[in-house]
C-alpha cells in the first residue's frame, strides 16, 4: 500500500504493503511485496482520496473496486457499518441488551433489540438471500467479496494497533466482528425492504395466534376506535397509513429547453437521516475499461446508486408506489395457525428461532419464539395508538406479500447503470432489468432530453383485482391508505398478476409503469408521477401506483414553481431565463417557502391589528411582537433570517387541517393548475387563528427568542461542535430541508438529524466532460477523530459549493490528493 501525500508541492511516499504495514502514519521506510504464487488471483487497487476525503478509486476489476471501497468505508465509518452487520445477523440483543431501542429512521420502525433480531433472523435467512447471490451479475459477487475483504483488513490494521484514536466508540468491542460475504447480501436485502417488509419489524416479531378468544374488529369498529383517540386520518399514522415514507428527495432532469447554456443539467437532492446506515457516500469508481461512475451510495453498496459520468446522469425519489399487498386470512375455527385457501384449510409454515439476549444485568440467555408465514409471506400484526388495525383473531389474521423481498435483480440494476455506455442505455435499462426497489428515476445527459420514470419492482394489482379481492376489513384501507390493497388470501385468483414484459413473475412491466421524455424538463419531489411535467400529466395507471389529480404537496408546488418562474422570468432573478448550474444553485438552496409566499401577508394583515389571538385552549395570546418580526422577516430560513422559526410553529399547527378543508384554503384544489391551487388562506377560520396563537405559544414557552435568527436556532445534531444550518421542512413548503426529528425544541434549537443529505448539480463541458458540485450534507465519516467528520458540512453551511473532481487533471492537481495503492492476495 503506497500512500501519497503531497503537502505544498512536496511529495512523501512510503511504499506499506499487505502482511508489512506501518499504519499510513507517514514512515518512509520500504518493505517488500509480499509473495504471490503463479495464478493466485489478487486484490489490487489505487484509492485516492482528494478535499473533503472523496475516494476515487481504480481498478481492473469489480472484486479490486470493492475492496477498495470496502476499506476506505471502513476507514470513514467502521462502528456504523460494524452495528449494521450485528443487526442483520440478529445479534443486537446478544451486545446491546434485549431492551436496548432499534430504530430505522428512513421507515419510521422502532422497536427493541430482541424485536429486530427475531424480525431479522425471520427475514435475511440463507434462503431468502439465496436469488440475490445466484440471480447477482457476475461484477456484483466480485465488488461484494472485494468489500468484504477491504472491509476486513482495514479491520485487522485496527487490531494491529494501527490508526490510533479512531473508531473509539467500537474499536474495542466485543461486537466489532469481521465481514462475511453473507453480510453483504443480508444488508442487500434489508435495504430492499425499507418501503416494505421492514416498516413492520415490531409486527412481525411478535405475530402470534392467539392464545384465547379474541374477537375480529369490523371496519366500523376499527375506524370508531380510531376515532376515539383522535385519529381521523392517514396523516396522524406512521407509513403505510401515512402520506409517505419519512424519507424524500427533490430532483430536476433540464434539457435544452430549460438551459440558459444549451446543455443538459441535472439536480439530485435526497432528504435521508443524517444518522444510522441509510447515509450516502460521495465515491468515484472506474473499473478497467469497464466502468467510469462518480457518486453516491448508502453505505454497504459498492457501487454507485445516484451519479454521473460523461455520458449520463441521473437521481432518484422516493416513489408513492407500494412494493407490497396485505392478505386477509380465513381461520380455521379449531386452529388458528390454519387458513382456507381453495376450499381447504392448510397449514401455516411455523419456524421456531432462537436469539440470545443480554439483560441489564450482563447475564446471556436463549429466547425462543416461534413465527408463521402463509404462502405470501409473514403473519403480522399492526396498530396505532393502541387500536388494532390488522389483528390475528381466532377468525382473521394478516399476512404480507413483499415484492421486493423477491427482488433478485436490485443489485445488476445498478451495476449495469454504473457500466452503461450511454444515455440510451441507461434509459433501456431501467424498464429491462426492472431492479429499482422503491424509488422514481430522473436522469439527462449532454445534448440529451429530460427523462423520468417509475420503472420500479411493484405488485401487479390492477385496480379491477383490489376492488374484486376486496375483504370487509379494506374501506378502512381506502380511508387510510389508499391504493394499498388488502385482498382475499382464500381464492387462487386473488394472486398478483403478471405482465408479458415483466422480467418476474407478479409484477407490473415497463408498459403499465408511468415514464415521460420531454426537450425541456422533469421533476419529481415525492408525490406521484401524475405532474411529473404539468404540461403533460402523465394518467391511467394503477392505484397501487399512485394517485393522479389530488393536490400536491407545498413542496412539490414549490418545485414546480421554482422552474416555471425560472423559464418566463417571473422570479426576478438577473439575466436570460433558463437555468445555468450557479443559477440553479442559488434557488435550490435559498430556503424560501411556499407557505410564506402563499399566506403571510394574508395572516399579518388579518390578525397583528387585533394585538392578541385566541389559543386553542380558549387563553388569548399576546403576538404583537411576533407579528412586528414576522413584518420584517426575509421569508426565508436562511442562517441570518429573523423571524422563521415563528412562522414554522404556526405552520406546525396548521399542517394537520386536510388540504381539501374549506377551513384552510378557500380557493379549493383545480386538477388543471396544480401548481398553484389550493390557495387564499382562509384566515377567518378560527382553527387557522387558533394555529397561529399556538405557534406565537409554542415560541413564548420556549428557551427560543422571538427575534433570533435561524443561524442561532438551527444546529447539526449530529456533531460535536455547533455548525448551523439553513432551511426547513416539508411541511412549511420549504425545498432546502432541515429537520429535527423527533420535534423538541425545550434545549432552545432545532437539532437537524435529517434533510438534504447528497447534493449533486452536473452538466458537462465543450469537451463533453462532466461537472459537477455539491455536498455530502453531514460529511463522509461518521467518526469525530477523522478529518472528513465535518469538513463538508462546515463548507454546506457556508454555500461553499465543492466541485466533484473527475478528471485525472482534476484530481492529480488537488492540493489534499493522498494515495492508497491496495495490494493483497485474495483469501
Amino acid at each position: 500500500m503506497t500512500h501519497k501525500i503531497r503537502l505544498g508541492g512536496i511529495a512523501l511516499t512510503a511504499i506499506l504493503l499487505s502482511g508489512c504495514l506501518g499504519g499510513g502514519n507517514g514512515d518512509d521506510s520500504e518493505a517488500p511485496a509480499p509473495l504471490v504464487g503463479a495464478g493466485q488471483k489478487v486484490f489490487k487497487a489505487t484509492l485516492k482520496r482528494t478535499a473533503f476525503g472523496i475516494p476515487h478509486i481504480e481498478a481492473d476489476d469489480f472484486a479490486s473496486m470493492g475492496y477498495a471501497y470496502g476499506y476506505a468505508q471502513a476507514e470513514d465509518n467502521l462502528c456504523l457499518l460494524a452495528e449494521d452487520t450485528l443487526t442483520v445477523r440478529g445479534l443486537r440483543a446478544r451486545f446491546l441488551g434485549s431492551e436496548g431501542t432499534y430504530q430505522i429512521p428512513s421507515n419510521g420502525a422502532t422497536t427493541t433489540n430482541l424485536n429486530a433480531d427475531f424480525f431479522w433472523r425471520a427475514t435475511a435467512t440463507d434462503g431468502a438471500i439465496q436469488p440475490l447471490k445466484t440471480g447477482s451479475d457476475p461484477e456484483v459477487g466480485g465488488a461484494s467479496r472485494g468489500y468484504v475483504a477491504g472491509f476486513n483488513r482495514y479491520l485487522r490494521e485496527l487490531r494491529d494497533g494501527q490508526h490510533p484514536g479512531r473508531h473509539e466508540a467500537c474499536r474495542d468491542e466485543p461486537w466489532l466482528m469481521p465481514m462475511e460475504e453473507d453480510d453483504m447480501y443480508r444488508r442487500y436485502l434489508r435495504l430492499a425492504v425499507l418501503a416494505s417488509s421492514s416498516v413492520f419489524v415490531d409486527g412481525v416479531a411478535t405475530a402470534q395466534p392467539p392464545e384465547t378468544d379474541v374477537p375480529e374488529l369490523s371496519a366500523d369498529q376499527v375506524l370508531d376506535a380510531l376515532a376515539e383517540v383522535g385519529i381521523e386520518g392517514g396523516g396522524d399514522l406512521p407509513f403505510p397509513f401515512a402520506d409517505e415514507l419519512p424519507i424524500g428527495s427533490n430532483m430536476y432532469g433540464l434539457s435544452a429547453g430549460a438551459s440558459r447554456t444549451g446543455e443538459s443539467i441535472l439536480f439530485g437532492n435526497p432528504h435521508f437521516p443524517w444518522e444510522k446506515t441509510e447515509r450516502l457516500y460521495l465515491a468515484h469508481l472506474k473499473v478497467g475499461d469497464q466502468a467510469e461512475i462518480m457518486g453516491a451510495a448508502l453505505y454497504g453498496l459498492p457501487a454507485v446508486l445516484i451519479g454521473f459520468n460523461d455520458q449520463f446522469a441521473w437521481s432518484h425519489t422516493v416513489s408513492t408506489a407500494f412494493r407490497f399487498s396485505f392478505y386477509e386470512l380465513t381461520l380455521n375455527p379449531a386452529d388458528p395457525t390454519q387458513y382456507l385457501y381453495e376450499g381447504e384449510f392448510v397449514d401455516m409454515e411455523a419456524t421456531e428461532i432462537t436469539v440470545q439476549a443480554m439483560d441489564e444485568n450482563g447475564n446471556v440467555s436463549d429466547v425462543t419464539r416461534t413465527l408463521y408465514d402463509s404462502r405470501y409471506g409473514p403473519m403480522l400484526t399492526f396498530e396505532a395508538a393502541g387500536v388494532p388495525i390488522l389483528n390475528w383473531s381466532n377468525a382473521k389474521a394478516y399476512t404480507l406479500r413483499d415484492a421486493n423481498a423477491e427482488n433478485d435483480r436490485l443489485l445488476n440494476q445498478f451495476f449495469r447503470w454504473n457500466q452503461a455506455d450511454s444515455f440510451d442505455e441507461f434509459v433501456e435499462l431501467h424498464g429491462s432489468v426492472l431492479g429499482v426497489p422503491w424509488v422514481n428515476t430522473v436522469a439527462t445527459g449532454p445534448g440529451k432530453p429530460a427523462y423520468y420514470g417509475d420503472l420500479t419492482v411493484v405488485p401487479n394489482v390492477p385496480d379491477e383485482k383490489a376492488q374484486a379481492c376486496a375483504t370487509a376489513l379494506s374501506p378502512v384501507f381506502d380511508l387510510l391508505a389508499p391504493g394499498l390493497p388488502l385482498m382475499d388470501g382464500a381464492r387462487a385468483d386473488c394472486q398478483w398478476d403478471t405482465d408479458a414484459d415483466a422480467p418476474a413473475e407478479g409484477i407490473f412491466g415497463r408498459a403499465n409503469l408511468p415514464s415521460l421524455q420531454r426537450d425541456d424538463w422533469v421533476h419529481n419531489c415525492n408525490d406521484s408521477y401524475w405532474v411529473t411535467n404539468p404540461a403533460e400529466p402523465l394518467t391511467g395507471f394503477a392505484a397501487i401506483i399512485g394517485d393522479e389529480e389530488t393536490p400536491r404537496s407545498l413542496r412539490t408546488r414549490k418545485c414546480m414553481q421554482q422552474v416555471i418562474q425560472r423559464l418566463d422570468g417571473s422570479d426576478g432573478k438577473p439575466g436570460s431565463t433558463g437555468f445555468d448550474l450557479a443559477n440553479l444553485q442559488g434557488i435550490v438552496l435559498d430556503s424560501s417557502l411556499q407557505s410564506e409566499q402563499l399566506a403571510r401577508d394574508d395572516v399579518l394583515n388579518a390578525y397583528c391589528p387585533l394585538g392578541v389571538a385566541v389559543a386553542s385552549d380558549g387563553q388569548s395570546v399576546d403576538i404583537s411582537e411576533a407579528c412586528s418580526i414576522l413584518r420584517s422577516w426575509d421569508g426565508t430560513h436562511n442562517l441570518g433570517s429573523v423571524g422563521g422559526h415563528i412562522w414554522r410553529e404556526f405552520w406546525r399547527h396548521i399542517d394537520p387541517l386536510p388540504v381539501e378543508s374549506p377551513e384552510k384554503w378557500l380557493t379549493p384544489f383545480d386538477p388543471s393548475d396544480p401548481v398553484n391551487t389550493p390557495a387564499t388562506l382562509n384566515v377567518l377560520s378560527p382553527l387557522v387563528q387558533a394555529a397561529f396563537a399556538d405557534g406565537v405559544k409554542t415560541i413564548q414557552d420556549s428557551p427560543m427568542a422571538m427575534g433570533a435568527a435561524m443561524g442561532d436556532l438551527q444546529i447539526s445534531g449530529i456533531h460535536d461542535t455547533v455548525i448551523p444550518l439553513f432551511g426547513g421542512e416539508g411541511f412549511e413548503g420549504a425545498f432546502t430541508i432541515a429537520s429535527s426529528r423527533p420535534h423538541d425544541i425545550s434545549d432552545g434549537r432545532y437539532d437537524v438529524k435529517y434533510g438534504n443529505s447528497y447534493i449533486q448539480t452536473v452538466t458537462w463541458n465543450d469537451e463533453g466532460q462532466p461537472v459537477a458540485e455539491g455536498f455530502v450534507t453531514y460529511s463522509q465519516s461518521t467518526d469525530p477523530a477523522s478529518p472528513y467528520y465535518r469538513d463538508m458540512t462546515e463548507a454546506y453551511s457556508g454555500k461553499q459549493w465543492i466541485r466533484f473532481p473527475y478528471t485525472q487533471e482534476a484530481i492529480e492537481s488537488d492540493p489534499a490528493l493522498v494515495e492508497y495503492r491496495l495490494v493483497e492476495p485474495a483469501r
